[in-house]
């Protein structure tokens, strides 16, 4: 597992839905979780400038929302960087 990459991150995501040109993951609210997403997504964005990160936090004690998309083959990457979780 890649700590303080993509996918260490995503190892605490709750679920996952596959959306066109990528997937998106579902977190738990908790203390610091915005704050790493955007850690890990500044990291990955320097190597996969191709990648597209959105964020979305629910109001109240919602979840939290990463949605990864990109160009063509964006998601047999994924696929192939998460080891086909």
């Amino acid at each position: 597992m890649r700590d303080g990459l993509l996918p260490g991150l995503l190892a605490g995501a709750s679920a996952r839905e596959h959306v066109a040109g990528g997937s998106r993951w579902r977190f738990e609210p908790r203390a610091g979780l915005v704050k790493e997403i955007a850690a890990v997504i500044e990291t990955e964005h320097r190597c996969c400038r191709f990648l597209r990160f959105a964020v979305a936090v629910e109001p109240g004690d919602g979840p939290v929302w990463l949605e990864v998309t990109g160009p063509e083959g964006t998601e047999e990457f994924l696929f192939n960087l998460l080891d086909g979780r």
